[in-house]
């Protein structure tokens, strides 16, 4: 089939190159002219582990092309992927203009019957403002009777796992409209999606605003478990109990299960934060607050201060002087993602406090310096305090205590006598749990992780 992707961020490469593996061809559009120049290039403007990979391979069998060639994408398919942005607006609902403007082009270069697929997070009631658009500008060109239809299609992939997400989904939900021209739109992309359900079932089939506030509802579930579960480590903090353990035991619980259920520094990325606020003022503009999710950003913004709390129990409130070392950037391992990245906050608040920094990412080392070169813009001299190293042992240099932001596999196994050997003092200071506080007593560690006994010495 032949397929268009409108956005070539995050969503939209992922699903185009995804669906250009099956053998589709698929034709990526983005207004930016960099970003098209740097794809058509050999390069990725993301890091997502096999992206590139698959995007090599589909580029060189002639089945993904990029573009800023508007007309050109719209004519390309029948099947139109809106897969741009929504960022957070002022009020932090989701700033649709992105959406919005896809597909108005699609309305002013369409001839003939289209699928318009809203893959990007859009909340509830979307697609009836981009059938809207699309109904307008047909009848700017005197086309009222052109038809079209437009579906919902959440997307559900983790960074760091997007790839095999999309490959081997749990889940496909398709919201299409209940008339002719939806159920026309439902065989298209059943067979879009057919490849996907030749073991079982995979699609769940219904009405465009349940398919909608599905996504909303699901992340928000997600981002419910998690603020919960640091609501508890910083109670058995409290009371000397052992959050991992406890973990176990809620988790052996089929109705509860495991996932979601580690205990950290909070949540942080696209998706999360965003889909929680856009959710919270839908709820707002219908008379029905949210207290629950207005509870779950509270915990979570109030999670990402308790690494620098920590540090200031431990070594005191002015931190002039004091070096530490940070291993992880990314608010999560296998991406370069800085958004809403617990670590930012713990760099404003040591950097505020007189501290110095040495840090260390697997992959985002370049993103970090960006983003922190804005969010400390405001604190002289700011940048000066911070090395990036390119070892993650060279943060332990100097160094008064190495904290854990970032829980990426190569942290997980390290030699402990060379960090109680490099550090001046040896503290850790661990936000994802990583590691066992007995075995750090037995390393002569003191050790101070998140609603676990700490071992000092």
């Amino acid at each position: 089939m032949k397929v268009t992707i409108i956005g070539s961020g995050y969503v939209g490469l992922v699903t185009g190159a995804c669906l250009a593996e099956l053998g589709n061809s698929v034709f990526c559009l983005d207004v930016d002219e960099k970003k098209i120049a740097l794809l058509n290039a050999g390069g990725v403007p993301i890091y997502e582990p096999g992206l590139k990979e698959l995007i090599d391979r589909n580029r060189a069998a002639g089945r993904l092309t990029f573009s800023t060639d508007v007309a050109a994408s719209v004519e390309h398919a029948d099947v139109q992927f809106i897969a741009v942005g929504t960022p957070p607006d002022e009020d932090g609902s989701a700033d649709l203009k992105y959406v919005l403007a896809a597909a108005r082009n699609i309305g002013r270069h369409m001839t003939g019957f289209k699928v318009v697929v809203d893959k990007s997070t859009v909340p509830v009631g979307t697609g009836d403002r981009v059938s809207a658009v699309i109904r307008e500008e047909l009848a700017a060109r005197g086309l009222e009777d052109l038809q079209f239809s437009v579906v919902s299609n959440p997307e559900f992939l983790k960074e760091g796992a997007a790839v095999e997400d999309f490959m081997r989904p749990d889940r496909i939900v398709l919201g299409c409209a209940p008339d002719v021209a939806g159920r026309h739109a439902q065989a298209i992309m059943r067979q879009l999606y057919s490849p996907f359900n030749r073991n079982h079932e995979r699609t769940f089939y219904m009405d465009v605003r349940s398919a909608e506030f599905t996504k909303y509802a699901a992340n928000s579930m997600l981002a419910t478990r998690i603020s919960f579960m640091n609501e508890l480590a910083n109670l058995a903090d409290e009371v000397g109990a052992d959050i991992e353990l406890v973990r176990l035991g809620i988790g052996s619980d089929p109705r509860i299960g495991y996932s979601f259920l580690y205990a950290g520094a909070g949540y942080g990325g696209s998706c999360f934060p965003k889909d929680v606020q856009a959710l919270m003022r839908t709820a707002s503009a219908h008379g029905k607050p949210m207290r629950v999710l207005e509870a779950v950003e509270a915990v979570n913004d109030s999670q990402k201060q308790v690494l620098g709390d920590k540090i200031i129990k431990r070594f005191g409130e002015d931190l002039t002087g004091k070096t530490f070392g940070v291993w992880g950037l990314a608010f999560k391992p296998n991406t370069d993602d800085m958004r809403e990245a617990p670590s930012r906050v713990l760099a404003r608040e040591m950097i505020s406090r007189g501290a110095s920094l040495r840090v260390h990412d697997p992959v985002a080392m370049d993103e970090a310096r960006r983003v922190l070169e804005l969010d400390l813009a405001d604190i002289p001299d700011a940048m000066a305090r911070i090395q990036f190293c390119n070892a993650q042992m060279d943060v332990l240099k100097d160094a008064d205590a190495l904290v854990i932001v970032t829980e990426w596999k190569v942290f997980r196994s390290p030699d402990f006598s060379q960090i109680r050997n490099m550090l001046k003092t040896p503290v850790i200071i661990d936000g994802r749990n990583l590691y066992e506080p007995d075995a750090m007593a037995e390393a002569g560690i003191e050790y101070h992780a998140i609603g676990r006994s700490s071992s000092a010495h």
